[in-house]
């Protein structure tokens, strides 16, 4: 449990972990170059450096000459050995003029210094236009020795900026190998969608590594068996309708010819065939998932009021809790075929009371449908989206069983979610959510 956090903060997509493994063995290798080339290439320069300044330094008090405080005027005399190379030589009240308290003490150089000169030396450095090295030497401790070193001034800035340019260009480099490699994945995935919402795209371009060009070949031939099996079956429903129906209009045109005294069987025979027809429209509704219907923004508010008003010559009371919902993308008939399905087993299992109701929490489109009937038991619940499911003797067996399932087909193709529970005032509730995008 200790370690969960820190797995939250881990990336999960095959693109991100990736780019953060290029990204952190280049930064790997970028500490070891860096490392490298300091203690490899700059720190011998530099330490020849300060073996050439010594070297200077003590051609300074070669005559053996101390100069201690009562030698200060001495100052003078020194400068006037220095040849013409930059080399200056400071009291200490010049030297803080000069901005030795500003310069950088360094305890590698320092002690490096003290053994050329064979004293205990200070050194400091000043990074600006040039680099300036401060020493105190051991002969005289009472005096600044300041090296101007020209051509050095700017000997790390080349290092940094070859570093941050061959880092920079290594992770552009790193990301866009791993974006080329995530792109077909992205394009399986989107493709993948398409699928379960029973949409067939294109077949996909077989590129990318041989494992994916395997992965992608292999969806196609899928994606295609199904598409087939889709056609199939519609073909073959739309023949089983279309065969069933033919003979039911002549058994009905049969029974409008029966004399008046049987009326009573005519009227059976009539209803019998019109319950027949319902069910073979929803095959045929379950079968085609409505995918002949194209996306527009809808508001769900609009489709909620146009059901109620064709409702309302049934006598059927549905109270409305509308709240306010912006329009979403959606198949406004297969939407409207799931408010009306769900109104139709409110109305059948129902004691003439229905609510209808609209949400929106800002991430998604929910509506909901409620009754006041017996209920269902919890335990049935699921099974009950399954295609010649019904409900237990609670809530009667009437119809083919098709009215859930369809809803689910169509929820699920707008990647939704439907909810069925009991009201604790008693009856059902259907709940739907709709994502925005």
């Amino acid at each position: 449990m200790s370690f969960s956090w820190w797995r939250k903060l881990l990336p999960r997509s095959a693109f991100s972990q990736t780019v953060m493994l290029i990204g952190c063995l280049l930064l790997i290798n970028q500490l070891v170059s860096y490392l490298s080339v300091a203690v490899y290439v700059i720190k011998p320069s530099y330490q020849q450096i300060n073996q050439l300044i010594a070297r200077q330094v003590k051609l300074l008090f070669v005559d053996g000459v101390d100069i201690g405080r009562e030698h200060l005027t001495m100052v003078d005399a020194l400068n006037a050995k220095v040849r013409d190379d930059g080399m200056h030589v400071y009291n200490q009240k010049q030297a803080r003029e000069a901005g030795v308290d500003r310069a950088t003490y360094y305890g590698f150089f320092s002690s490096q210094m003290s053994e050329y000169l064979g004293g205990e030396a200070e050194v400091r450095m000043t990074q600006g236009s040039e680099i300036q090295v401060w020493i105190r030497p051991p002969q005289a401790p009472s005096v600044w020795i300041k090296v101007p070193l020209t051509g050095y001034e700017s000997a790390l800035s080349p290092l940094t900026l070859y570093l941050m340019v061959i880092g920079a260009l290594s992770v552009a480099g790193g990301w866009w190998f791993a974006r080329q490699q995530n792109r077909p994945l992205r394009r399986l995935q989107k493709a993948a969608i398409s699928v379960s919402r029973g949409d067939f795209p294109e077949p996909l371009p077989l590129n990318g590594s041989s494992e994916l060009i395997e992965v992608t070949s292999a969806f196609n031939q899928m994606a295609q068996s199904m598409q087939q099996l889709e056609q199939d079956r519609a073909l073959l429903m739309a023949g089983i309708s279309h065969d069933l129906r033919t003979p039911l209009t002549r058994i009905r045109l049969a029974s409008e010819m029966m004399v008046e005294e049987d009326a009573y069987l005519r009227d059976g025979i009539v209803n019998d065939i019109e319950d027949m027809d319902a069910i073979i429209n929803q095959f045929i509704a379950y079968i085609r998932q409505d995918q002949e219907a194209g996306r527009e923004p809808v508001q769900i508010n609009s489709l909620i009021r146009d059901l109620v008003q064709a409702e309302a010559n049934r006598g059927i009371q549905i109270e409305l809790d509308l709240a306010d919902c912006p329009a979403v993308l959606m198949q406004g008939v297969a939407i409207k075929r799931v408010l009306s399905n769900l109104v139709e087993n409110a109305y059948r299992y129902g004691n003439n009371w229905i609510r209808i109701g609209s949400q929106f929490d800002g991430k998604r489109l929910g509506f909901s449908v409620e009754d006041n009937g017996p209920g269902i038991d919890e335990k049935q619940i699921p099974k009950l989206f399954q295609p010649f499911t019904q409900g237990d003797s609670a809530r009667g067996s009437v119809g083919s069983g098709l009215g859930l399932a369809i809803i689910k087909r169509i929820v699920d193709r707008h990647l939704g979610k439907v909810v069925l529970t009991n009201r604790p005032e008693g009856g059902l509730k259907a709940q739907v959510w709709l994502p925005l995008d």
